[in-house]
This record gives structure tokens, sequence and C-alpha cells, in this order.
């Protein structure tokens, strides 16, 4: 999807000097052959308003096997040059592992109809008729045959005769694309460019002070594994406790929540880390949103990637895995005098994003949702498909924030619907939001910088990774379905991993323990003096959305939803949803 994305705001900004019909024909033709694969036939049609253009797929085939552009292709290529040629020879040639049941449970889930719908506007039968079954069917017949997943594969697999491209309604979406592209960049820049104002400002750490957060500390820790029962819902779920050893005090307690997908290995490099420093880390796995889920997806047992109540039962795990703490510090000898439960802090990426901040005081914003997601089918945003699931929810007043919670670091979240404006300004804890310039799932415009600008507490700190992408935190797990190639990754996860640990260090000393000597490394001034080229590193204290304005040229700032007055629900209980269709 990516790889058709760029094309087709390659071919909105150069067709803006020419709309010639071979141009546009080629334009469209490379954003067909350079894309996942979603087409297939005889014969590629390619239309724009009354001009039109094909391409038997036998040529294609001729072109790809042999390198040879016979006449059909010949009025096409000549827009082309080799080095674009060679790219989509190898494109037409490129296959993709991942097995039809695979392929098969994600198009059949609400994600996968809405990204169908779309796609289907764009590539449509010869007839004109929307491409969302043919595409479908195309997709996993392709995947089943033993040739497997090419692009050639999915062309010969599609149901018709011919595919149709409308190129007007692909430029029309590559221009959206493009704008939010441009404005990513332009906020991108700016935000770099005023963390490195703000370092101008500050002195460094003298030298003899020097600190490396990022390095191990001093105690050693032991790891135990349980399994906690919650004891007001029908929900199990396991938990891997870090405990310091040899602590004179009671630790404080950081809870780490994976995102969707993953699992509490993805981020015990990090559990480690904090250990190592006298923190008790708490690292549960969310049952119906972990790599179990996505398993039982592609097995036919799930219907969806995550079912909408997780969005209530993952705070609810986070409430219930203290309560448990709490009750074994009095019980368990192992864990007498070991803990301080009123000092919590809590870290979460993606999915765990959204559960630190919901923990940290933001409630669900149904009015914002209802709001957004009228343009589910339009966003570039896929972390909204998503997000739009939780309007099946019960529409009650859920109150996820937790007293005990003093700190929360939020990593790649997804939070512009679900908490909104609203009720993200209601946290009043120190809030960390760590951001990825090139995340593609949770843009870091739409779902970090911005709501960033939402935040009203008076420590809050803006992270930005430029290169990062959603998965350059994540540890591998050797349960996980999908290994991300390294391109998606990003580079040097490594790096981007210790950064990771050494600003949560700084952040949970600085408010759990009190300790000012950490403040340093928290603020632009040391990121920037361990930022590589490869992977950025800067960081804001502030951001008010003036200052997002003139960074991206964007719209004025949408207007708040306020949620209306909802009945209170009682927590924790299993949230009713609405029937899935």
């Amino acid at each position: 999807m990516n790889c058709l994305f760029s094309s087709l705001s390659t071919a909105a900004l150069r067709t803006r000097r020419s709309i010639a019909q071979k141009y546009l024909g080629w334009f469209a033709f490379t954003a067909v052959c350079t894309a996942a694969p979603a087409m297939g036939a005889e014969r590629i049609y390619i239309t724009y308003g009354p001009l039109e253009e094909s391409v038997s797929i036998e040529s294609l085939a001729l072109f790809a096997k042999e390198g040879i552009i016979d006449s059909n292709l010949d009025g096409l290529a000549q827009y082309a040059d080799k080095t674009q040629l060679a790219e989509i020879r190898s494109a037409l040639q490129a296959k993709s592992e991942i097995s039809h049941v695979t392929i098969a449970q994600f198009l059949y889930t609400p994600q996968g109809e809405v990204l169908l719908k779309r796609l289907g506007r764009v590539i449509q039968t010869k007839a004109r008729q929307p491409g969302f079954y043919a595409i479908r069917a195309a997709l996993i017949l392709a995947a089943s045959d033993p040739e497997g997943l090419t692009i050639l594969n999915v062309l010969r697999k599609f149901p018709t005769y011919g595919i149709r491209i409308d190129i007007a309604r692909g430029l029309a979406i590559g221009n959206v694309l493009t704008s939010l592209i441009n404005r990513s960049n332009q906020t991108i820049a700016g935000v770099a460019q005023l963390s490195e104002a703000q370092a101008a400002s500050e002195p460094a750490i003298p030298p003899a002070e020097m600190l490396q957060p990022q390095l191990p500390g001093p105690y050693t820790w032991k790891k135990s594994s349980v399994t906690v029962t919650s004891p007001n819902r029908a929900r199990t779920f396991d938990m891997d406790i870090y405990l310091p050893q040899g602590s004179p005090q009671p630790a404080p307690v950081v809870v780490i929540s994976h995102g969707l997908g993953s699992d509490r290995t993805s981020f015990q490099y990090l559990a480690k880390h904090l250990a190592s420093y006298g923190f008790a880390v708490a690292v549960p796995e969310h049952p119906g949103s972990n790599a179990q889920q996505i398993q039982d997806l592609v097995t036919g047992r799930a219907r969806e990637v995550s079912e909408p109540a997780e969005f209530v039962n993952r705070p609810l795990d986070i409430k219930d895995l203290l309560d448990y703490l709490t009750k074994l510090s009095t019980t368990d000898p192992t864990y007498q005098g070991q803990l301080d439960l009123q000092r919590v802090g809590v870290i979460g990426q993606s999915f765990g994003g959204y559960t630190a901040l919901a923990l940290a005081g933001a409630g669900i914003n149904f009015a914002q949702l209802d709001q957004d997601c009228q343009l589910e089918n339009e966003t570039w945003n896929l972390s909204l498909l998503l997000q739009c699931r939780a309007r099946s929810l019960e529409r009650s007043q859920y109150n996820f924030g937790d007293p005990r919670i003093k700190a929360a670091i939020a990593i790649n979240p997804i939070v512009s619907s679900i908490l909104g404006e609203t009720n993200l300004s209601k946290i009043q804890i120190p809030v960390m939001v760590i951001a990825g310039s090139a995340d593609t799932v949770a843009p870091a415009l739409l779902e970090q910088i911005q709501p960033f600008t939402w935040l009203t507490s008076p420590n809050k700190y803006l992270v930005l990774m430029n290169n990062g992408t959603h998965f350059s935190t994540i540890e591998d797990s050797p349960q996980s379905i999908f290994i991300p190639p390294a391109q998606v990754i990003g580079p040097e996860p490594a790096l981007a991993r210790r950064y990771l640990s050494g600003l949560s260090l700084a952040f949970m000393e600085s408010y759990l323990n009190n300790k000012s000597n950490f403040r340093p490394y928290l603020e632009p001034s040391y990121a920037l003096s361990i930022s590589r080229d490869t992977l950025g590193l800067r960081i804001l204290r502030s951001l008010t959305p003036q200052q997002l304005q003139q960074f991206s040229s964007a719209p004025p700032p949408r207007r708040p939803v306020s949620p209306p007055t909802l009945a209170p629900v009682t927590l924790p209980s299993p949230p009713p949803i609405a029937p899935v269709r």
C-alpha cells in the first residue's frame, strides 16, 4: 500500500505540468505496476475523462521475464527512463511471502474492507463497476496459487476480462496524500528547528556530571510470571514482573503496555533496563490485541484485528494489575515491602500509547469519534480505522483515570479521535509523547504532534525520532507472525531502543523519584548532543496550536467536540458492544 501511495503522489505532482493522454497513461501504469498487487485480467485500461490507453497483461509478462518492450508497451514505456523501467520490471516479479489464509482473513475485517472500498474506486472492472470484490478475489486466488502473490499473478486472477484504472480519481487521492505529506514534512522540520533553537539557549551538562542513562544500572533483578484473573470481568491475562534486588526502599512501579499484535516480550529490553535502576516493572499481555489475536485472525478463530471492547479492557487490565500487585505486596513474602504502588508510571506503544493516556486521565470521546469517523473511508491516517471501531461500544462515560499513576509515556499513540482535544486536555500528570517522522501507521502530525498541543499538563515533552517508524522501538518477538522487513522497521532500531531506554529512565527518575539530576536528560540540548544523522532525536517542552499552524500551513485547527453528558459507567465491568456486521 505504501508503494501505491507513493506512486500516486508522484503522479499527482507531475501531472500538474501536463495532462497529455500518454503522459497520464504512463503514470497510471507506473502506479499500477509498482504498487502492492491489486489488479488482474487480460488487459488494463487506463482512463482519464474521455482519454484511454490500454496494455495487455501478456505484454507486461514478456517485459517482466525477458525485458522486452513490445508494440503494446512502447507507447507508454517512452515516458520512463531506464531506472524507472528496471524498477517496474523488478516489482512485477517480486513475490510476497504471505498465505492466502492470512490475506483472506485480513480482507474480511472491517479495516480490510475499508481499504478495499477505497482502492475499488480507482481500480474498477472494465464495465466501470467498483473493484472491491474483484480485487479481494484476485489477491486471495493469487496467494493460493503455486506461483504465489506476484503482481502478474494477481493481474491474471482478476475475475473480469479487463481492469479499468480511473486515473482522475487516483490523482485526486494522490493530491490529498501529497498535501498531507507536505504538511507533515513542514511540521517535522519546524519542530526540529524549534527544538534546536531552545537547545542553543540551554547550558550543556558539565562533563564531570554527565550520566549515561541509556546504559544498564547497578541493580540485579529477578523475573517472575503470573496469571492475573480479573475480579469483575471474564478475563485472565499473563504478566511478567521484574523485581530489583537489594533496593533499600520500596520500588516505584512502571507498567509497560504493548501495542496491537505485540506481546509482553516486545519491550522486555526496556523492562530490564528500568529494573536495573531500581524500578519494579510489570508487563502485562493484553489478550484480544496481542500476537495471539493476530494468529487467531489468520487461522479463522477471530473475526477482527481487535474487538472494540479492547479500548475498555486494556486500561482495565492495568487497573486490575495494580490491584493484584497491591494484594501481592501484603500477602507474598517475596513482595512484602518491595513495591510502592502510590508511585506508578505507565509506558505504552501504539494501542498501548492510547492505554497509557487513557489511564493518565483522558476518557473516550464518542462525539469526536462520530465527527471524525464520517471521513473514515477518505483518511490516510490508518490508525483511524482502528479508533473508529470504538463507536460500537456502549455510550457510557468511561473513567479510566487512576490516582496511583503519576507519570505516562506514550510511544506512537493512536489518540487523535478516540480521546480528542477535549479529553486529552484533562491530563495533568507529567506526559511524554514520542513520535517517529516516518510512521505511516499512526502519522506523527495527526496522532502525536497535534495532540501534543492539546495537552495542558505543565510537565510535557514531545520527542521526535527523525526517520523513526511505528516499529523502531519494538523488539522482535518469537510469537509474532509478521516480522516487518528492514525498510519498514527503519534505520538503526538498536539506536531507537537506546534512545527510549535513556529517555524512559530519565523521565521516571524525574517524576516518580523526584531526582532533579535527571531533568537535564529531558532537555532539547541533551537530545541534540546524542542525536545521530541516521536517526535524529529532538525534544520540545512546549508547542502551541499557533506555532503548529505556522509550521505546516495547515487548515485552521479543528473545533474540538465536547463529549455529551453520558451516564457514568461503574468500572471495572465488561463492555457490551453492538454486533459487528
